[in-house]
């Protein structure tokens, strides 16, 4: 089987695994062609902000494009442009976590409000988050009302 093939089985697995059982609050969707077929590797998906965080009430959007080398080679995960956040670069691209959908989205749930401050992917962002914790807080917040729950 071709390495293409075993991508999209392993995503098929995960697709099912996900409709069975998956953290509350997350989405995640394969994207529906026009012809109604599935593309398993783009999926749509939705971070709920963690509660008792600044990002709770938020729900972030987030791409995840897996290769045709899935599982051997991680997803890339896209935020929107301008997503306010340490280690997301400004067009939206972040870092490149892996194992299944539902691991890959708990992380990035827990990495939205413990940023790694040594992976800085804009420079502003980071100067905020480091002297200024107020205003990157309130920023935070702001963002999360951006993003209300689309469920």
């Amino acid at each position: 089987m071709a390495s293409g093939g075993v991508a999209v089985c392993r995503l098929a697995e995960e697709r099912k695994s996900w409709r069975k059982s998956h953290p509350h609050g997350f989405v995640a969707k394969p994207e529906t062609l026009p012809d109604g077929s599935v593309n398993l590797l783009l999926w749509k998906c939705v971070i709920p902000g963690k509660k008792g965080t600044d990002w709770e009430g938020g729900y972030f959007p987030l791409t995840l494009h897996f290769s045709e080398n899935y599982p051997d080679h991680p997803p890339i995960c896209k935020f929107p442009a301008g997503f306010f956040h340490v280690n997301v670069y400004d067009p939206g691209a972040a870092w490149n976590p892996s194992i299944t959908v539902p691991q890959i989205l708990v992380c990035i749930q827990d990495l939205l409000d413990n940023p790694n401050p040594f992976s800085r992917a804009q420079r502003f962002i980071y100067h905020l988050y480091a002297k200024n914790m107020p205003e990157y807080k309130k920023r935070v917040r702001q963002q999360a009302k951006r993003y209300p729950s689309l469920v």
